[in-house]
This record gives structure tokens, C-alpha cells and sequence, in this order.
């Protein structure tokens, strides 16, 4: 299996309804990209100062499943029309487990 773990900062200027837009536009990922096996995302929790605003974490049975995700055009989609308008930084990695 691969994880795979995102994380975001938003930009200063990004709205409520633009953060809004990212977590409906990701719910709809698993739907139409069959490999994926697990899919969660959502804001920090705000427990910690100094965490990043939005994690996204996707589970795959194989690095093939993966690379189809990553370079699915649904999912680019969603990273130019509404995580690129509005972020600020991203880390990520992809682990197997």
C-alpha cells in the first residue's frame, strides 16, 4: 500500500467559500478515480499554532494507483481551478505501508 499526505497553508486572501470549494471539489476524487482505496481531508483542528491549514491523506493499493491519481485529470482539475488560487505552501510524501 501507498499513502500519500498532503499538506497546505492558504494564502491570506483565500476565502471561507474558495476553502469551501477545495473540500467539495476532493469529495468528489474518490467517485471518479477507482484507485483509490482510502481518502480523507479537512482543516486543521486548531490545537496546535503553526500547523498547516488542510492535510489531505489518500490510501492506494500500489505506486501504479497512485501515479494514475496524481496525474488524473479530475484531479488536476481541482489543483489549477481551486488548490492553486489560493495556496500559500505545500509539503507532501508518499510512504509505503
Amino acid at each position: 500500500m501507498i499513502r500519500h499526505v498532503v499538506l497546505f497553508t492558504w494564502s491570506a486572501e483565500a476565502t471561507e467559500e474558495q476553502k469551501a470549494a477545495v473540500a467539495a471539489e476532493l469529495s468528489e476524487l474518490p467517485g471518479q478515480i477507482p484507485q483509490i482505496r482510502s481518502y480523507r481531508f479537512g482543516p486543521d483542528a486548531g490545537i496546535n499554532a503553526g500547523n498547516y491549514d488542510f492535510a489531505v491523506v489518500a490510501d492506494f493499493d500500489d505506486e501504479a494507483g497512485y501515479v494514475v491519481y496524481r496525474d488524473h485529470p479530475a484531479h488536476q482539475a481541482v489543483i489549477a481551478d481551486h488548490i492553486k488560487p489560493i495556496l500559500g505552501t505545500r509539503a507532501a510524501v508518499q510512504f509505503a505501508f
